[in-house]
């Protein structure tokens, strides 16, 4: 069995960057002082310790690598008597020598040859006195060394050009966390990418191809949003009565149903400015930079009046406040909110800016939101009907080839509970697999096949299973479409297959009628009686269950508990609501009744679904022949069809080629060249396909 209740999310909408800014506001008043956001002596204190630190760390390093201060000059001259230095190429063109130590105005250094005293060739240097530096030549020139001068560095200096560059990075780190701390909440032209500046997407009607001609399947909240056009095309004729259009428009419903794409189909419209941007846009690692991105996008917002501002997503910032699990101290989203509030109820009645907000979890935003003043108007924007859906794949299919066979209103119905953004994927997904079947145009099946793979995945044609779970998932299945197509207030079958889809080995496929508001309890009985006839013929053929039954058990549980818990269709409960405030943030679940009214609602829950699987059992024994020729046909022919099934039930046999039989025929086609005119024998006429060729699925 399948859930049809599953929605993709929507794509935030992309447009080009916003223009300079600047100038005074348009309300009249001056622009709003930033906040003057501290450096920290805390983090000052830190950065210095850390920049004393690594001083010290290459000061340390550096002494290292000037090699070891002999004591004495006598010292030094023994190693040069006893040891030797290593000769070192001289550097000066006009020399052709070669030097064992360097002369400095304040030391001498050399580097010993290896030995017993210096395993390694170690650097030693003596310190000398600049005054008596002649006397210290004099010597080498006696004892015969080959020396250098180098003149006008000292220890000191060389120290401090080898921390030159390191010193200079620290200051510069420290430079810019101080700059970006102070303009953190400074607006425009702070450091490190202008952390206040609102990072929205300024889009015109000349830079958006989207008008209500593009939105279908929300008509009345399309009807609801043609005000805001009308507003901004004509803002005295609401005035001339005294009646002021709202402040602000709050879009409401599940993901993938049109949010977004309405909100760019008012700009598209109205040939006004149209400011997008995303609630998590305004959250940043500073406190008060959401705030004053808030700050500066109202700004510019009253700057180029009328305009439109479109949040998307605001519960990412909008939320409850006071709320969840806070560890108190300074929220960076609860500042941001309080900026929007702030800012939607200092809009004058001349100031001629919208703000559009969209979200689909309405129920945890703030009652300060979305009270009368800042959000006036909720508009929902719910999944589309049965015509909605039709008028969608109309539009979606203006850009596809379509073939002469496509019955759009057939796949609507087949489409209940899909958004949206579903059924344009379905219309994507057909024209890819036509293309990659070189077809000229879309088909029926095409289409078909997309919804199948958009709601449940991809089939798995190459997946290989056992002959053994094979049979159980044909029986199984084979036991959902029996129940399924025999009860009276269940869905009909649409199609059952064996072909492994997702992370499904088989599926049965339902086709309402009509679209459903609400749930009848004859349905929801008849319904949980297939669920449950799965694992009945399942375990009637094998002897044996298995864990295919798991998402048939999931939903017989939480329809069950539906029913008892919120719908009141248990006598034994009566009309009582007995779930728990979904709204409430709470890691405990929330329970208003006695541990005894919990044991009364276990036990109705378990009879409801006893009493499903009982009479579903009935139904299998009743009709076992029926249900071993549907799972017979399902094991040659891999797919039915609800009309095949409902044949199958009433006694009829199908004759038909097999999946394995066409593809034989079509290889014998492409392969073998055309038939000559020699006379057929009669053992080469009573040759047939063979039999024992397992069919794959096309």
């Amino acid at each position: 069995m399948a859930d049809n209740r599953k929605h993709d999310d929507k794509k935030s909408p992309g447009t080009k960057p916003p223009g300079d800014d600047g100038g005074a506001g348009g309300s009249g008043k001056g622009p709003i002082p930033p906040p003057s956001v501290k450096l920290s002596r805390g983090l000052m204190s830190w950065v210095m310790v850390l920049s004393l630190l690594i001083m010290l760390f290459f000061l340390l390093n550096g002494t290292r690598g000037r090699g070891r201060e002999v004591p004495s000059w006598e010292t030094f001259k023994s190693y040069l008597e006893n040891d030797g230095f290593v000769l070192v190429p001289e550097t000066t063109p006009d020399i052709d020598e070669q030097v064992a130590v360097t002369v400095h105005d304040d030391r001498i250094t050399g580097i010993r040859k290896p030995g017993p005293g210096s395993p390694t060739g170690e650097s030693v240097w003596v310190r000398i006195d600049a005054l008596n530096r002649e006397f210290y030549i004099k010597q080498l020139d006696e004892m015969g060394i080959q020396w250098k001068a180098e003149t006008g560095t000292s220890v000191w200096m060389q120290l401090l050009i080898s921390l030159a560059p390191f010193i200079l990075l620290i200051l510069l780190i420290w430079f810019f966390i101080a700059r970006s701390m102070r303009s953190a909440g400074a607006g425009p032209g702070g450091m490190l990418g202008s952390f206040g500046k609102s990072r929205h997407r300024l889009a015109t009607k000349e830079s958006i191809n989207v008008t209500f001609e593009n939105v279908a399947g929300v008509k009345e909240a399309q009807d609801e949003v043609q005000e805001l056009v009308a507003f901004l095309e004509n803002p005295k004729k609401f005035q001339r009565l005294g009646g002021r259009i709202p402040r602000g428009v709050l879009l409401v419903g599940p993901p993938g149903c049109g949010k977004t794409l309405l909100a760019k189909a008012i700009a598209g419209e109205a040939d006004v400015p149209f400011f997008s941007i995303s609630g998590s846009d305004f959250v940043e690692m500073f406190v008060g930079v959401g705030a004053s991105r808030v700050r500066d996008l109202f700004k510019q917002a009253k700057e180029n009046s009328p305009c439109i501002i479109f949040l998307d997503e605001i519960d990412a910032v909008g939320r409850r406040r006071g709320g969840g699990f806070t560890t108190g101290g300074h929220d960076e989203r609860e500042q941001t909110l309080n900026a929007i509030l702030v800012e939607m109820d200092g809009f004058e009645a001349n100031d001629q800016v919208i703000v559009i907000a969209a979200t689909n979890r309405s129920d945890v935003l703030d009652p300060a939101l979305t009270r009368p003043g800042r959000f006036d108007r909720q508009v929902v924007v719910p999944l589309p009907d049965l015509l909605g859906r039709k008028q969608i794949l109309e539009v979606h299919s203006k850009k596809v080839t379509m073939g002469p066979n496509i019955d759009l209103e057939r796949l609507a119905r087949g489409t209940p509970m899909f958004s949206g953004a579903d059924l344009a994927a379905v219309i994507n997904e057909a024209a890819i697999l036509a293309t990659m079947a070189n077809k000229d145009c879309v088909e029926m099946d095409d289409l078909e096949e997309s919804r199948d793979k958009v709601r449940f995945g991809r089939a798995r044609t190459s997946h290989k299973i056992e002959q053994e779970e094979r049979v159980a998932t044909a029986y199984h299945e084979a036991g959902h479409a029996v129940v399924q197509t025999l009860v009276e207030h269940a869905d009909p079958v649409h199609k059952v297959t064996i072909i492994p889809r997702g992370q499904a080995i088989g599926a049965t496929f339902s086709l309402p009628e009509k679209d459903r508001y609400g749930f009848g309890r004859k349905h929801l009985m008849d319904t949980m009686q297939a669920l449950c006839g799965g694992r009945i013929a399942e375990n009637r053929k094998t002897g044996d269950i298995s864990s295919g039954a798991a998402m048939d058990i999931q939903q017989v549980t939480r329809f069950a508990r539906y029913m008892i818990l919120q719908w009141g269709m248990s006598d034994k409960l009566g009309f009582v609501h007995y779930a728990g405030d979904e709204d409430r943030e709470a890691l405990i679940a929330d329970r208003d009744y006695s541990d005894e009214t919990a044991r009364i609602i276990d036990e109705e829950v378990k009879r409801l679904i006893d009493e499903a699987y009982a009479k579903a059992e009935k139904i299998i024994e009743k009709n076992w022949d029926e249900t071993v020729a549907v799972a017979e046909a399902l094991l040659k022919y891999e797919t039915l069809q609800g009309e095949e099934v409902q044949r199958l039930t009433r006694g009829e046999r199908l004759d038909k080629p097999t999946v394995g039989e066409l593809l034989e025929k079509e290889a014998c086609r492409t392969t073998n060249p055309p038939p000559s005119k020699k006379p057929v024998t009669e053992e080469q006429s009573d040759e047939e396909p063979t039999g024992d060729i397992m069919p794959s699925p096309a």
